[in-house]
């Protein structure tokens, strides 16, 4: 059968489509806004008594005029909190640069590493040779005053904003300590903290030994540096400090991790809400995948840090020796705002080690679990170190008995 159109007829059939797309363009839009209350409509109705309140607060409130920066700011801190998750939440732009400092060059403060992600102030743990390792500062201690001043129930960004200060300034800290009945009460003078990233040294029996501060945006390529610098010097195993180290970047860790382990082997396993799953695998040819190693853990030894010691746990490429690891198993991502308007950290999944260890609220225990005693502490003198330069001590006597 032939079809023949006219004009006339191809305008009618035109008007005709036109008409039905216009149809079910308005019938896909209402569809859309009834599942979705959030669209234009939905949204406006949704925040009708937040913007009542607001035009109260500027109507009626007694000081006038308000600070609008800081009515913003408290409504998203409050959309946040109401979460309920503690690691999730607003930070202003100076609590935003104050917690990116840790990954930076240096600060003004006393010297360390700190959970702002609580009810309360926590220390992980003291920088090395810093004005709070000096003090007595331990891992785990909870602020509960700043120069006299109550700080329960005040929030930990406040509280850490307090402790800072210009440098030659001292520092009331009042913390409570697990074991101690009483509070104890460390007077601290504020130093230009250089922030370090990592140290090495060649130890005794051709043991390396890389100090590991923190994750930051330049430490996988200054372990590799120092890794190969040991290596070349002939160390035959390696000793890597984590203690007191808070963390820093997964990418970073995933790169230092796999100096040591097959290209392709998991190393997390990132678990989502909706319970999908996504592994980060080791990259590159790794440079030392056989040499002996300890990893030295502590309170202080954080997320990233926390990864590394799961991995290399794990696979038994490394033996742990310290004592029971902080337990951050969650994953968030920093986000900043608008406008220089400070960011939003948004817990987007936990991590698992490669075996599935769930580390959050747990932590890794160590293989030889060693803690320091007050003479140690008094006499500086470092079990958690003495240990792995026995136990790979011990590890060089039998492959040479394997050998004869």
């Amino acid at each position: 059968m032939k079809f023949s159109f006219n004009n006339k007829t191809g305008q009618t059939i035109s008007i005709i489509l036109v008409v039905c797309l216009i149809f079910m363009a308005g019938a896909f839009t209402g569809y859309y806004f009834q599942l979705n209350p959030t669209g234009k409509s939905g949204f406006n109705k949704l925040f009708k008594p937040f913007y009542q309140a607001w035009d109260i607060v500027h109507d009626q409130y007694l000081e006038q005029p308000v600070d609008d920066t800081l009515l913003m700011q408290g409504a998203i801190k409050g959309m946040m909190d109401s979460l309920g998750d503690p690691f999730t939440g607003y930070m202003d732009p100076e609590e935003y640069r104050l917690q990116n400092t840790p990954l930076e060059g240096e600060y003004t403060g006393i010297g360390a590493y700190v959970d702002t992600s609580g009810d309360a102030l926590v220390f992980i743990g003291p920088m090395p040779d810093s004005p709070a390792e000096t003090a007595g500062i331990k891992s785990g201690d909870t602020v509960i005053m700043i120069d006299g001043e109550d700080m329960r129930g005040v929030e930990p960004d406040l509280v850490l904003k307090k402790i800072l200060g210009p440098e030659g300034t001292t520092v009331v800290i009042t913390v409570e300590r697990e074991g101690e009945t009483e509070p104890l009460e460390f007077t601290i003078e504020r130093a230009v903290i250089n922030i370090p990233t990592v140290d090495q040294t060649m130890l005794e029996n051709q043991v390396g030994y890389i100090r590991l501060y923190s994750f930051s945006a330049n430490s996988a390529d200054e372990f590799s540096t120092a890794l190969n610098s040991l290596l070349d010097d002939g160390a035959q195993r390696l000793i890597v400090d984590l203690r007191s180290n808070s963390g820093g970047y997964v990418d970073t860790a995933v790169d230092i991790i796999s100096n040591f382990i097959d290209n392709g082997d998991t190393i997390l396993i990132e678990e989502w809400g909706d319970g999908s799953r996504n592994e980060y695998t080791a990259r590159g040819n790794p440079i030392a995948p056989d040499i002996p190693m300890v990893l030295l853990v502590d309170g202080g030894s954080a997320s990233a840090s926390e990864i590394m010691a799961g991995a290399l746990q794990d696979y038994g490429r490394a033996e742990l020796i310290g004592t029971t690891t902080y337990g951050k198993g969650l994953i968030q991502n920093w986000i900043p705002l608008v406008d220089d308007s400070g960011a939003v950290r948004v817990t987007i999944a936990r991590w698992l080690t490669p075996k599935e260890q769930q580390i959050q609220g747990n932590g890794l225990t160590p293989d030889i679990i060693i803690d320091f005693t007050e003479d140690d502490i008094q006499a500086r003198n470092d079990v958690q170190l003495n240990a792995a330069l026995e136990y790979l001590q011990n590890i060089a006597i039998e492959e040479n008995e394997n050998i004869n």
